[in-house]
């Protein structure tokens, strides 16, 4: 006998509308958002409940090929949720929203960050590449702005000039980021997930997050290198 999908509410509807029109949510915000649209609602709630209530509304998004995914945050290792269109591979998602030459420079800052030692890109490199775009080459006043663009959509963020992948888009693309980029692409050794900005081994050449080399080591006098022993 199949268990019956629990029912979706009027809390659920509102929780994923929310989160659809912010693209994602950071956790401690997810969980004001879970009492917020249960009281809303007068749907029965539970604090320790918020992963119940949203594989209720993945369940009812499966379907659709969507779904509610939970990813950490590179920066800080805080969890975060971000609604993923699996039907939509790769960058088409963002094709609706982008012009052909934006979505080049967008894939060419991607390449960039991902090849890079420490996962992030300079604008001084993204903006070289702006008047080498094959489908239209583009002015640096223009291409700065379409970097405004993409950090505000959530696709890219920014600190003094380096560029990096917002969570959202690690979220989002991690899939595509591992199959189309094989060779470089990392996971990280602790928490198994797509590792942008990551340490790196310098005998192995494995790689953790920030967050994760910190948790890893908390409390140990002599960090060695968790797959090779090295010191760290």
């Amino acid at each position: 006998n199949t268990v019956m999908a629990a029912q979706m509410t009027d809390a659920h509807r509102r929780f994923l509308q929310f989160l659809m029109s912010n693209g994602i949510t950071e956790g401690s915000e997810a969980r004001k958002l879970h009492q917020h649209c249960c009281e809303t609602d007068k749907v029965y709630y539970a604090h320790d409940k918020l992963d119940d209530f949203i594989s209720t509304i993945n369940s009812h998004l499966q379907p659709l090929f969507m779904q509610i995914r939970k990813g950490i945050s590179e920066d800080d290792g805080r969890a975060h949720y971000a609604v993923v269109n699996l039907a939509e591979t790769e960058v088409t998602k963002m094709a609706s929203d982008y012009t052909e030459t934006e979505l080049e420079l967008f894939r060419k800052t991607m390449d960039l960050i991902i090849l890079s030692e420490n996962g992030f890109a300079s604008s001084t490199d993204i903006l070289n590449l702006a008047d080498q775009l094959k489908t239209k080459k583009m002015k640096k006043k223009e291409a700065e702005q379409v970097l405004k663009v993409f950090v505000e959509d959530k696709w890219l963020s920014e600190k003094n000039g380096e560029y990096t992948l917002h969570t959202r888009c690690i979220i989002e693309m991690e899939q595509y980021i591992l199959s189309n980029y094989q060779d470089v692409a990392r996971k990280c050794n602790i928490c198994h997930s797509l590792a942008i900005q990551s340490q790196v081994c310098e005998s192995c050449g494995i790689g953790m997050h920030l967050p994760c080399v910190r948790k890893y080591f908390r409390g140990q006098t002599e960090p060695r290198c968790p797959k090779c022993n090295e010191f760290w």
